[in-house]
């Protein structure tokens, strides 16, 4: 814990450091063991991000790792929904801000029409474009899932979906394929009967671990409490997760989430046989 303090310090005692920090400090965090040293260092980083998010109002780097981080902690480390909700808000907030700062175009088609959003994708957007709309794309993905008991928030996923689809038809393997667990989550959020893809979904798993060569156990896990648990197949369900507990988690830029996927893996395991029955 000390160390990693240590690390925000320094980084801040040298004026050359901190135009890196956010991409540096994040890199770090992601190849973390430890994900009880990233629960109790990420606060301290989230109050940094503010303050140089106050001094720097309109640095798109500062906002979009304020997106990220505040994204993350919602999804991952906040104690309840309330505050998961408060976390996904200044996530989104930050993300729309780095948007709008990027192109104000941008910030425009994203309250407008879906056939106006993907038109513009299409037409006026390449791969120089991936980092920011991906970005709010993910940090959207979140604000909806912790509001997800509110039907209004539910019914901006199609956006969602048409950002991560532009993403990935120009870099399938982007963000270590973490774009195509997006997918296969979008994909599977309901059953067939209700309109949900989760075949399609599977295929975006799939592609994910094709992509990473399995080293990305997040999207085993999620292929399994997703897809399998869905479509009620306990063999698969089970396959995967023991693959993810028996998996060394070390890997650049996925080894802090491998080592969450694993915890994930061993409560979704132990849960198996009452699902299933």
């Amino acid at each position: 814990m000390k160390a990693f303090l240590s690390l925000i310090a320094v980084s801040l005692l040298t004026a050359c450091s901190v135009g890196h920090l956010p991409n540096n400090l994040s890199r770090s965090m992601m190849n973390q063991d430890s994900p009880e040293v990233v629960a109790a260092g990420a606060p301290a980083y989230l109050l940094l991000l503010d303050a140089l998010i106050l001094t720097y109002p309109d640095d798109e780097d500062y906002l979009l790792a304020g997106a990220r981080l505040y994204g993350a902690y919602a999804g991952v480390f906040s104690r309840d929904p309330e505050q998961a909700k408060l976390m996904a808000d200044k996530a989104m907030n930050y993300a729309r801000r780095a948007l709008c700062e990027y192109d104000s175009d941008a910030c425009e088609l994203v309250d407008g029409p879906l056939d106006d959003l993907q038109v513009a994708l299409r037409d006026d957007y390449d791969e120089d474009d991936l980092d920011v709309w991906y970005a709010f794309a993910a940090a959207w993905a979140g604000w909806i899932q912790a509001n997800s008991d509110d039907w209004n928030a539910i019914a901006q996923i199609s956006k969602v979906k048409a950002l991560m689809h532009w993403v990935a038809d120009y870099d399938p393997a982007y963000d270590n394929a973490t774009v195509q667990v997006y997918l296969g989550v979008l994909q599977t959020q309901l059953p067939p009967t209700l309109g949900g893809k989760p075949e399609v979904g599977r295929q975006h798993f799939e592609q994910a671990l094709q992509l990473t060569e399995g080293r990305h156990l997040m999207a085993k896990v999620l292929y399994a409490k997703q897809y399998a648990r869905l479509m009620f197949k306990q063999d698969l369900h089970d396959r995967l997760l023991r693959e993810v507990t028996a998996a060394d988690p070390k890997a650049e830029g996925l080894t802090l989430i491998n080592r969450l996927a694993q915890r994930q893996a061993e409560q979704l395991l132990a849960s198996s046989a009452d699902y299933f029955e």
